[in-house]
């Protein structure tokens, strides 16, 4: 599988376009909000011959959903997220209020909801969703057995996680997530998250301070 990361500034926020032989696609975490954002994510789908099948979030903070819309309109797929999430799209321009700015365009509405254990598959490759509630109650994590990686959103961060003092955010919860559902992976695994660097789960076991 071929993982393209683009880094997009508002906050930043990591987006990743995952592709394979097959040349279909997945985007998750759009979080394209300044002009220009959204064309940089097309283009590079359109130079690949890539088809996009898939346009899924690990959570729907502002942050991870700036680029839904675009993406809606230009290629006719509705965002995919846990429904444990879809209050949020009702609070996004307040949130943008919050932060000192106006959001880009009205949130897209989910196409389709998210589960735990469901399975997105595009071309000869596919993704395990894997609840992981604390950062906000409908967290996902995507996880690709075969290949040995994940996109954890902001649930594991490199030497971090993710932040519990949002709406619905509970440290209790985020800790039983990463200790009893991503930790159980092998330590090799290969972390994406959502901002900053990526990691493994060996070294989050051993170097993480949250969990030592």
């Amino acid at each position: 599988m071929k993982i393209k990361r683009f880094e997009f500034n508002m906050f930043p926020v990591n987006c990743y376009v995952l592709s394979d032989e097959t040349r279909e696609a997945v985007v998750i975490d759009a979080g394209c909000f300044y002009p220009g954002e959204g064309e940089q994510l097309k283009k590079y789908l359109d130079e690949e011959g890539l088809q996009l099948k898939h346009v899924l979030n690990t959570h729907l903070h502002l942050d991870h959903i700036f680029g839904n819309a675009y993406l809606a309109r230009e290629f006719g797929l509705k965002p995919e997220a846990n429904q444990a999430d879809e209050f949020l799209l009702a609070r996004a321009a307040d949130h943008c209020r919050m932060f000192g700015f106006r959001i880009n365009e009205e949130p897209a509405p989910l196409g389709g909801y998210i589960a735990d254990g469901d399975e997105i598959c595009f071309g000869n490759s596919r993704l395990k969703a894997i609840a992981a509630p604390g950062h906000s109650p409908g967290s996902l994590v995507f996880y690709d057995e075969k290949d040995g990686c994940m996109f954890s959103g902001d649930v594991l961060f490199r030497g971090s996680i993710g932040r519990t003092d949002l709406d619905r955010g509970s440290f209790e919860d985020i800790r039983n997530s990463i200790c009893n559902r991503l930790f159980t992976c092998p330590d090799n695994t290969v972390v994406y998250p959502g901002h900053g660097k990526q990691t493994t789960i060996g070294y989050e076991k051993k170097n993480n301070p949250y969990f030592q």
